[in-house]
């Protein structure tokens, strides 16, 4: 197995875990029935709705 030669300074690992903090928001769409925001291709929580159809038991 290979091994490093010498250390990884702490700049050039810091630039690369720098990058973590650009992450972007998650995409949300609205349920067109009790529009709330929604995660695509997910069944709403709220009213238990998916592409108009009741499939989940929400109380």
């Amino acid at each position: 197995m290979a091994v490093p030669k010498r250390k990884m300074s702490r700049s050039r690992t810091r630039h690369r875990k720098a990058q973590w903090l650009k992450t972007s928001a998650p995409t949300t769409t609205i349920c067109p029935r009790c529009k709330s925001h929604v995660r695509p291709h997910t069944a709403c929580a709220t009213c238990g709705t998916y592409k108009g159809v009741q499939v989940l038991d929400v109380e």
